[in-house]
């Protein structure tokens, strides 16, 4: 029924776009895909540093080598299990309808989105989009977000929520894309428990997993005209990833993994 609509994916070059990409191109037939080459660490110590200062970055620079790295491969067997949950696939590479940029924010972005001339962008994992490409974008953005808006905007939605004993705002989150961060108008939520098997590195692949099936619901509610939104009901605020202090916080006191 929905054949003819066009998707375009605009994408991080990561994991998650991988699985986004892969799930959507088993479910419709007119996929696109821009996406977009991942920053230098050099390039985003810079800009992390001159937004947060260097000392969280220094604890944050900690966490990841002392914390992250080991849980990645400790948490194999459990991703697998998450993978198997929820249908989880990652696509290969670029396909016919896809290419790669250095930037989102590319003009030859803008330029390519109107050549598709989509029905419908899916937004994952890319950078900061620029207000002007959004405002040129020709038809409704939607992104997924770790997270529950506007309560957890940024990154590690249900970590924080965990952390912050508020396992209720554990989940994730469809919503509209529009010039700030993760502050677009509510689509649909729903809640992810975790287990006592998971920790930092698995929270992101089941929110995930959450989100696909809300992802689908409303790409194929705005295809049929049927697409509505919710209001916030929490109040706002931005999360950045833990420092090696704040993690040994959480986890001394909250149990949080």
């Amino acid at each position: 029924m929905n054949d003819h609509k066009k998707i375009l994916l605009l994408g991080g070059n990561g994991l998650s776009t991988r699985i986004v990409y892969h799930r959507l191109s088993k479910r419709f037939a007119s996929l696109y895909a821009i996406i977009e080459e991942r920053e230098t660490w050099s390039v985003f110590l810079k800009r992390r540093i001159k937004k947060l200062g260097i000392i969280k970055v220094i604890g944050q620079i900690f966490f990841h080598g002392l914390i992250v790295l080991p849980l990645m491969q400790f948490s194999k067997k459990r991703k697998r299990e998450i993978f198997s949950q929820f249908d989880l696939e990652p696509d290969t590479g670029l396909h016919e309808n896809s290419m790669a940029v250095k930037s989102i924010n590319d003009p030859i972005v803008i330029e390519k989105i109107k050549q598709i001339n989509p029905d419908i962008i899916i937004v994952n994992g890319t950078r900061i989009i620029s207000r002007k490409n959004i405002n040129q974008f020709p038809c409704i953005a939607i992104n997924t977000h770790a997270g529950i808006t506007p309560k957890y905007r940024g990154v590690h939605g249900t970590y924080w929520a965990l952390a912050n004993n508020d396992p209720e705002n554990s989940g994730v989150t469809i919503h509209q894309v529009d010039v700030g961060i993760d502050t677009g108008k509510i689509i649909s939520q729903t809640v992810v428990k975790v287990t006592n098997k998971d920790n930092f590195t698995t929270y992101p692949l089941l929110q995930l997993g959450a989100g696909l099936i809300l992802l689908e619901k409303a790409i194929n509610d705005h295809f049929n005209g049927t697409l509505e939104f919710k209001a916030a009901e929490n109040t706002s605020k931005l999360w950045y990833h833990p420092t090696l202090l704040e993690y040994i916080k959480h986890r001394v006191f909250r149990g949080v993994r």
